[in-house]
């Protein structure tokens, strides 16, 4: 077998699990909006479990009843226990392994639903005239054995183990940690008193549970960007607390959700892949636990070499199965270059759940993450010729989807190569992971036999020749330009011509506009010219971005002193200088070279529509034809379109 390390059993207490790969808890937005389980759910946990995935745990579940967000799963009453044995059941039948997350969210609860209560250790400042009271004794308490009740309706459910969430600064945690434990009772001040909440916890769930299941923990190694906060040395004192108490296996994660910490708990790909393993290997050798590795592990040599190197003894690899289900089949079988690759964009995942009008969780990768049902592949009884006009990812999404479901594609790229504005993206700092994607797009088609043309501009007589049954324009947008006086001039050129490397620039640089691309080019050109200036008229810049990557590319243009300034249009370029008009104020910038980075409009295909028109060609458009938007947006939009044709 094919990475036989990662994919051997291991058995801990009764419980023997086929591999050592987790599925762990995300949230999903799957849930009716009243802390059931669905059918979305369901089926979103049974396809990573067909998928060969050794154990699936749930996403946090909610075991205290007053403190219960309606937004996410719950455990906190018997009610729930029939939904939760048709997901148990459902994964078993899938081949798989169940685990539930028992969760106490703390301040995280008023994100999901301001009616719940906040259990934390000392009074909260929630808002400038609202302050949280710390949790009475009582409360404890209640909590306490809210751990206990909930422990034993999983059981009861029919869960294979129990994960108690001890990080990322939900209740325990903060207990747990200084930097928010303020109390000066049995709960607080030393490190024995501030784990005592948490050992308690764990006794309540051990003594509800066989002797014979397996008690997980998830908790961060140390605290990331807070004052005071729990060290290493720490963190495996209380792990050797919570050994003696009945844990048997520790999760080991980072960050928390009051501060920039929180990149670590979904990390994008500006973090380096298995940046956190070390930690887990010396929680690891230090408690003699058994340990999960966390922290982009997308790779199933990766993860191979971290469990044959005994840096732990399982690995977390959660987005990268969100990104193809089938990761862990595909890796066993040795197709590990079939394997859909996580690029570690958020889109979907935290953006995706972090925004109250997406209605649940998606990926960039895979747009029927959260639709298994629904976009079950369908074969066509009637086969057509489909010619995709642009090969740039939508295009090439488009061509993959079509060739699997039965129908004849037929590439033509304009430029000499596949990819895109994916592989232009993929030149940033930090962001080679795109740039093999959109590659690997492009092999995935010329494996499956697709025609692909390069070099092709398609004009009606490309048509002609072709011959299609149908049409899809996937041509792409190209750079806006600036309409002021001295935007012609030589020293000014585009973000995607400097990002291609068609162009060079020198001396001191302003890059006009502080969008996604203008900062990507600025960070590309940093170490390589002079003074880099950002100019962006709107009131920040990196408002495109997601929370996530914007931390940590507001973090790298601090690093690498690049200066930006917010609410500044650029109204003149000039040999050696531009001309802003900050907030009624003109002021010149002296600079070398210019890089203009104002978005992108979506290329004219007015010969291509005509054409279909007349002679009754089905045509569709997809993509940045239609008009520039993310990446996750313009995939969906070809699957969907291939999936109809």
């Amino acid at each position: 077998m094919y990475y036989s390390h990662v994919f051997s059993p291991i058995k801990i207490r009764g419980l023997e699990i086929k591999n050592r790969v987790v599925f762990p808890a995300m949230g999903t937005k799957m849930l009716n909006g009243d802390r059931y389980v669905t059918d979305q759910l369901i089926d979103y946990h049974v396809a990573r479990a067909k998928g060969g995935n050794g154990l699936n745990f749930t996403e946090v579940c909610s075991v205290y009843s007053k403190s219960s967000p309606k937004n996410f799963l719950a455990i906190s009453d018997d009610k729930y226990i029939p939904g939760m044995k048709k997901l148990v059941d459902a994964i078993h039948e899938a081949g798989g392994l169940a685990g539930v997350q028992l969760w106490l969210g703390g301040s995280a609860v008023l994100f999901g639903d301001p009616t719940a209560m906040v259990v934390v250790p000392s009074d909260f400042q929630a808002a400038p005239n609202y302050i949280i009271p710390g949790a009475s004794i009582e409360i404890i308490k209640e909590a306490v054995e809210a751990f206990g009740t909930a422990a034993k309706r999983a059981v009861e459910a029919g869960f294979d183990t129990i994960e108690f969430h001890a990080g990322h600064n939900y209740t325990p945690h903060s207990f747990l940690s200084k930097a928010f434990n303020k109390r000066t009772d049995e709960y607080g001040g030393s490190l024995e008193n501030r784990s005592r909440f948490l050992v308690e916890c764990i006794e309540a769930i051990r003594n509800n549970i066989p002797e014979n299941m397996p008690l997980f923990m998830r908790i961060d190694a140390f605290d990331d960007y807070v004052e005071d906060g729990l060290t290493i040395e720490e963190v495996i004192q209380f792990c050797k607390l919570a050994k003696n108490a009945g844990v048997d296996v520790v999760d080991v994660s980072r960050g928390n959700f009051s501060s920039a910490a929180i990149k670590y708990e979904v990390p994008p790909v500006d973090l380096p892949r298995g940046f956190n393993v070390d930690n887990a290997t010396r929680i690891k050798n230090e408690t003699g636990l058994v340990t999960i590795a966390v922290g982009r592990i997308n790779d199933p040599g990766q993860a191979d070499e971290i469990i044959k190197g005994c840096k732990a003894d399982m690995v977390v690899m959660g987005r990268a199965q969100l990104a193809d289900p089938e990761f862990c089949n595909k890796a066993m079988r040795g197709e590990a270059d079939s394997i859909i690759r996580c690029v570690g964009c958020n889109q979907g995942c935290y953006d995706g759940f972090s925004d109250k009008d997406v209605p649940f969780i998606t990926c960039l990768r895979n747009p029927a993450l959260g639709r298994e049902k629904e976009y079950e592949l369908r074969k066509t009884e009637t086969p057509k010729k489909v010619l995709i006009i642009g090969g740039g990812v939508s295009g090439l999404q488009a061509a993959t989807t079509l060739k699997e479901r039965g129908h004849i594609p037929v590439v033509c790229e304009a430029s000499d190569s596949l990819g895109g504005q994916f592989v232009l993206a993929g030149a940033a700092p930090r962001k080679e992971e795109m740039k093999l994607a959109a590659i690997h797009m492009g092999e995935v088609c010329e494996k499956a036999g697709i025609e692909i043309r390069l070099s092709t501009k398609v004009t009606p007589e490309v048509i002609k020749d072709v011959n299609p049954d149908e049409v899809i324009v996937a041509v792409g947008s190209s750079p806006m330009e600036l309409n002021i006086p001295g935007s012609k001039l030589a020293n000014v050129t585009n973000s995607h011509d400097v990002l291609a490397g068609k162009v060079k620039v020198d001396g001191d640089v302003v890059v006009v506009g502080g969008g996604l691309v203008g900062l990507e080019v600025a960070e590309y050109l940093s170490g390589k010219v002079g003074k880099i200036t950002v100019v962006e008229m709107l009131n920040e810049v990196a408002k495109d971005l997601g929370q996530l990557r914007k931390i940590c590319v507001m973090e790298n243009l601090y690093k690498e002193g690049i200066t930006t300034i917010t609410n500044a249009k650029c109204v003149e370029i000039k040999d050696k200088a531009v001309v802003i008009d900050k907030e009624g104020t003109l002021e010149e910038i002296s600079c070398d070279s210019v890089v203009v980075s104002i978005g992108s409009r979506a290329r004219n295909y007015d010969e291509i529509s005509v054409y279909c028109s007349k002679n009754n060609i089905p045509c569709h458009t997809i993509g940045d034809a239609v008009k520039a938007r993310r990446a996750l947006n313009c995939i969906k939009e070809a699957v969907d379109v291939a999936r109809e044709i």
